[in-house]
């Protein structure tokens, strides 16, 4: 009996949990914030910066920002990290979906040497809303988004949503 009460119990503050409201609780409460942020306005403006996507091979093909490096989901070793971005000095920019994600992918890459690397705030969703162009696997400019989930979608407010 208390085992299924601690798993209620679990369970209902887990689900009441997920309801965060804006980007800004969801970050908050996934992320660990090893890794500086950067908003959408710097990063369209900044110059030299080399993009890593950080979603599945799915969402990225659907759309992905102009001549993003796809790295994907899992764990990276050494010798993949280094065969993606030779100088350790080069400004990465990670992103994913909102953010969350990319936190990680961003903390291999700060692991391996490298020091200019910052996470994407917002990722690409925020990326869209700020009407910013995004690119479909053909290099041509497009007004889908992978929405990675109905859950997560609700944080994509311009463009078209696919799952």
């Amino acid at each position: 009996m208390r085992l299924l009460l601690s798993i209620f119990i679990f369970i209902s503050g887990f689900l009441g949990s997920n309801a965060q409201n804006s980007i800004d609780e969801v970050l908050m409460k996934y992320n660990k914030h090893n890794v500086a942020y950067i908003n959408t306005q710097k990063a369209i403006s900044l110059k030299g910066y080399v993009f890593l996507d950080a979603r599945k091979k799915e969402e990225y093909d659907v759309s992905h920002i102009e001549n993003a490096i796809w790295v994907g989901t899992n764990k990276l070793n050494s010798k993949e990290i280094s065969s993606l971005v030779l100088d350790k000095s080069t400004p990465i920019i990670v992103y994913c979906s909102i953010g969350v994600r990319s936190e990680n992918t961003a903390e291999e890459f700060l692991a391996e040497g490298y020091t200019n690397v910052k996470n994407l705030y917002g990722g690409i969703f925020e990326w869209k809303n700020q009407d910013y162009p995004v690119f479909d696997n053909q290099g041509k400019v497009t007004d889908k988004v992978h929405a990675f989930s109905k859950h997560w979608g609700q944080f994509l407010t311009k463009g078209e949503k696919v799952y």
